[in-house]
């Protein structure tokens, strides 16, 4: 099948499945694709495909609950190898530099609220890799961080990064991470008439990602220009399946420790972290790389936490 009959196929599956769920267009199309003989896998799934589904945890009987142990750094108790902490009784804060892990979206703001869930997706293995390993490289600019995750949630082909980029992409990941850095042929689905019957949210995301990819192979491409197509500016409707989560809701973790998320915009981020008296949490670590802060608005960035702490 040549490049304009497989475009055809693509385009009459987008036409009879426009009414289905994105998951079920994704499927499809890929499907056809697939057979044309161009590679996309996991086209059905994001890189990272944790959503506000996942967030299970939130603690509605405690809103508005502030623990009376007096509050400290979380800095003061032990860390470990993967730049986390080892968690002891008590009410604790700590100000991290936290990363956007949904390009096509809006920063925090509103009063919206932040849920716990963990990475979950094909790609949830380096991109904890890339935010544990931060914590010894000090040196790294948080910049090249989160201009490394939008490449790897954007797709984009890791030997048409920069070769700074691909320096710290080095230092962050193994070469066998660093090999599944490959970008899908998704820029079919990013533009012209497929791009109008996909849902707007898939189609402004895909349309982002599209966007990242060609600015990252693009050696005038600033941090300013790749945040400006990552994160939106103005004001942010609700998204579809949103849920009313008021700011500063505690969610209780599978560990038996309460966390809260308070984003101070999507480069930092305020976590607090209540553990009880006699909570099996006690002796057990707290690893920032494993906590996405969900938002209740869809329409809001996925906020990766980190044990970095943030200077501004």
């Amino acid at each position: 099948m040549n490049l304009r009959a497989m475009f055809g196929a693509v385009l009459a599956a987008g036409l009879l499945f426009s009414a289905a769920p994105a998951q079920a267009q994704f499927g499809s199309i890929g499907k056809l694709v697939k057979k044309a003989g161009i590679g996309m896998p996991s086209l059905q799934k994001e890189p990272i495909t944790t959503s506000l589904p996942d967030a299970k945890w939130g603690e509605e009987g405690k809103d508005g609950f502030v623990p009376r142990e007096p509050k400290r750094g979380l800095m003061q108790l032990q860390r470990t190898p993967n730049g986390g902490f080892v968690l002891q009784p008590g009410y604790y804060s700590f100000h991290d530099q936290s990363y956007c892990l949904k390009a096509g979206t809006h920063g925090p703001g509103g009063g919206d609220g932040y849920l716990y869930a963990p990475p979950k997706g094909p790609a949830e293995d380096v991109v904890m890799s890339v935010v544990r390993n931060s914590v010894n490289h000090p040196e790294i600019h948080q910049h090249d961080i989160q201009t490394l995750l939008w490449a790897i949630i954007a797709r984009a082909k890791f030997e048409d990064l920069s070769n700074e980029h691909k320096a710290v992409a080095a230092r962050l990941l193994t070469p066998r991470q660093l090999a599944s850095l490959n970008r899908n042929a998704l820029d079919l689905l990013s533009q012209g008439p497929i791009a109008d019957n996909l849902p707007s949210g898939v189609r402004q995301a895909l349309r982002a990602e599209a966007d990242l990819r060609r600015m990252l192979a693009s050696p005038g491409s600033s941090y300013a220009d790749l945040e400006r197509v990552a994160v939106l500016a103005g004001m942010a409707g609700v998204g579809p399946g949103s849920s009313d989560v008021p700011e500063g809701r505690w969610s209780l973790h599978p560990d038996g420790y309460y966390v809260r998320y308070l984003p101070q915009g999507y480069t930092n981020t305020v976590v607090e972290i209540w553990v009880p008296q006699g909570s099996p949490a006690v002796g057990r670590e707290y690893d920032p790389a494993t906590h996405i802060a969900v938002p209740g608005n869809t329409n809001r960035q996925r906020l990766i936490q980190s044990g970095r702490p943030y200077q501004s």
